[in-house]
């Protein structure tokens, strides 16, 4: 069970402002508050603390740092509801304080739907992860990149604190650290596997890979672009086969002391139905985002637009998952979902198919997974039409205090009452704008197609932010930034990628 914090400094969801018609619903159950007599009789108010929670992810971990064994970014959005955006201080005047590499570019031709070419730089959503690591104290940096390769830092220089390790393929998503310490990195790749890699050799060692074939039936694609989550020893991941797949990772140490694993796929189901199959038309069902795990339900959502919910409560006693929650939004939906304290999810999609459907529900919903028949809270629309004749979102969306922000493909970048989904502002950046919105500090950090990152006060959440500084690196900013301790880290498409901070 992993618990960001204890009940007895975890604000109950019922202390916080809830949604419209939540009073019921809401998922938390608030401290109980008693008095009791003292010895000179006066009452004395005391709060009696909320029971442990037994479950998976509590919803109250929302917005908090994933772990307390390894302080840092772990994960794509930081923790299992994709809700943590990183720990400041923000930068105030930035430069770039180092670039790797530091000359030339991260490149690897690949072949794709679209023929063969050559990427370069990192690319959705490619989010760094930094973290400190539990042996020895030291701060790491690891992202995958497009020259087919993963790099390991050290977060000060950009100097490597371990060889590159070489895939097949570009490295195209977001990968993992290991949240209990153990020196494992979890990685995919567009060269068809997801790997378990050992960072306590004198080079990264593979130690386990899940091939996207080694699983039927698949229908789309072999590529690994979500971050896995990895939680009481099980691993959850979502793959481009169109698989959902839950590994028992059996972690442990060997007599050299060095980590070991011995992998189980316990697992699998197709992250389609017939139902969906026939409304869509098509066999595009993979799975691109990255799993979000509130309570005992898992959340994905996959290319055809089908977003679902599977109960694990009996995982570890042998229970086999079954789907509890289901919803089409009508398009493809690659942005993860995200879960708040209150038992909301908010998804985004594409607006590529066009159809009935993603007419009718719009592009940027909140749901309501308790009601089932009737999900939709509130639902935005965007149909403005950007990059390759496609309009939609596939940026994740970022919820703050009592602000929902999102970005489009065309360019634009919206902030919306989390309660009602009303507009509150919405400006126009150089699109398409796929990095999803990171919020410290009550600073919105957004980049741009055109190479420029920008910063934003949004510390009143009801005007249009103004911009508080912006420095420009070259290159479409696609992949999402990591904001840790006074420094932010991130790639570009021109080949580069860069830390950067005050002088």
């Amino acid at each position: 069970m992993w618990r960001s914090q204890s009940a007895e400094d975890s604000p109950s969801a019922a202390s916080r402002e809830p949604d419209a018609g939540s009073a019921t619903t809401a998922v938390s159950t608030p401290d109980t508050t008693v008095l009791v007599s003292t010895a000179d009789t006066a009452s004395v108010e005391t709060t009696a603390a909320s029971p442990p929670f037994d479950g998976w992810v509590d919803p109250s971990s929302f917005g908090q740092m994933w772990s307390e064994t390894v302080p840092g970014m772990l994960t794509f959005r930081g923790n299992p509801t994709r809700s943590y955006y990183g720990e400041g201080p923000v930068p105030t005047a930035p430069k770039v304080l180092w670039r790797f590499p530091p000359t030339g570019g991260l490149c690897h031709p690949s072949t794709d739907q679209h023929g063969t070419r050559v990427w370069c730089g990192t690319g959705w959503t490619g989010q760094p992860n930094v973290w400190t690591n539990p042996k020895d104290g030291k701060l790491w940096l690891a992202f995958g990149a497009y020259d087919a390769a993963y790099h390991f830092l050290d977060p000060a220089t950009g100097q490597r604190m371990l060889p590159d390790f070489p895939t097949g393929d570009i490295d195209k998503g977001s990968a993992t650290v290991d949240p209990d310490g153990f020196p494992l990195y979890y990685a995919g790749s567009r060269d068809n596997n997801l790997r378990v890699i050992a960072l306590d050799r004198d080079k990264p060692t593979e130690l386990w890979r899940l091939n996207a074939n080694d699983v039927s039936p698949t229908m789309w694609n072999n590529d690994w672009d979500g971050a896995p989550l990895v939680i009481d020893d099980y691993l959850f991941e979502g793959g481009e086969n169109s698989q959902f797949h839950i590994v028992k990772l059996n972690r442990a140490y060997g007599p050299d002391g060095k980590v070991t694993v011995s992998p189980q796929l316990v697992f699998h189901a197709p992250g389609w139905d017939a139902q969906l199959l026939k409304d869509i038309g098509d066999k595009d069902v993979s799975i691109e985002n990255s799993v979000a795990i509130v309570d005992n339900t898992v959340y994905f959502a996959n290319s055809g637009g089908l977003v679902q919910g599977w109960d694990i409560s009996g995982l570890k006693t042998g229970g086999t998952p079954t789907r509890v929650f289901r919803f089409w939004t009508g398009d493809d939906t690659d942005a993860s979902v995200v879960a708040d304290d209150q038992g909301y999810l908010y998804v985004a999609s594409e607006y590529e198919r066009k159809d009935a459907r993603s007419k009718e529900v719009g592009q940027l919903m909140k749901l309501d997974p308790r009601k089932p028949d009737n999900p939709i809270v509130w639902s935005y629309h965007d149909e403005q039409i950007g990059n390759a004749g496609s309009a939609g979102i596939w940026s994740t969306p970022a919820v703050h205090d009592d602000l929902v922000v999102t970005t489009t493909n065309y360019g634009q970048v919206i902030g919306l009452d989390r309660k009602t989904g009303a507009v509150r502002w919405k400006f126009h950046l150089p699109g398409p704008v796929w990095q999803s919105p990171v919020i410290v500090d009550d600073t919105l950090i957004q980049g741009d197609c055109v190479g420029v990152l920008h910063a934003y006060d949004v510390s009143n959440t009801m005007v249009q932010p103004p911009e508080k500084w912006k420095l420009s690196v070259g290159g479409c900013i696609e992949a999402t930034p990591t904001v840790w301790h006074g420094r932010i880290y991130f790639g570009t498409r021109a080949g580069g990628f860069y830390a950067i901070g005050d002088a």
